[in-house]
């Protein structure tokens, strides 16, 4: 069965490495990297690392698997392409606006959190931006 997860990957941690794992323990794994302008939109900022060096991190820890860019068209084009039997979201991963899981061909399941309190992007963002101004303050 082809699974497939959608993400941005930014700075690859372990909460997104139990995700992926996870995943490819589903069946044959598909990820699909946000694009820079994808995640801009969503999420309302840039990610720190650029959708090629994500891409590549991802392919890297996982080369068993089918890695691809997201289309800045369509949300559902990579569906429509890889025709998964599951697809797999993290456990605080929102869909885009107007999007549900109801929307999708395929059967969808959420995880459970794997240490939030110490994988979670937006946490490790956040120590970033007060090192980058520690460092500049200094």
């Amino acid at each position: 069965m082809r699974v497939l997860v959608f993400g941005t990957f930014d700075n690859l941690h372990l909460g997104h490495k139990y995700l992926l794992n996870e995943a490819q323990q589903r069946g044959d794994l598909w990820i699909v990297v946000g694009l820079d302008e994808t995640v801009k939109r969503l999420k309302g900022f840039y990610p720190v690392q650029s959708q090629n060096e994500r891409k590549q991190a991802v392919e890297k820890s996982f080369p068993q698997t089918h890695v691809l860019l997201g289309d800045s068209e369509d949300y559902f084009q990579p569906i429509k392409n890889i025709r998964p039997g599951l697809i797999l979201l993290g456990y605080d991963q929102k869909l885009p606006p107007g999007v549900t899981s109801d929307n999708f061909p395929c059967a969808v399941e959420r995880l459970k959190a794997y240490k939030p309190d110490v994988h979670k992007s937006s946490r490790n963002r956040q120590k970033q931006v007060a090192q980058k101004i520690d460092i500049l303050g200094n």
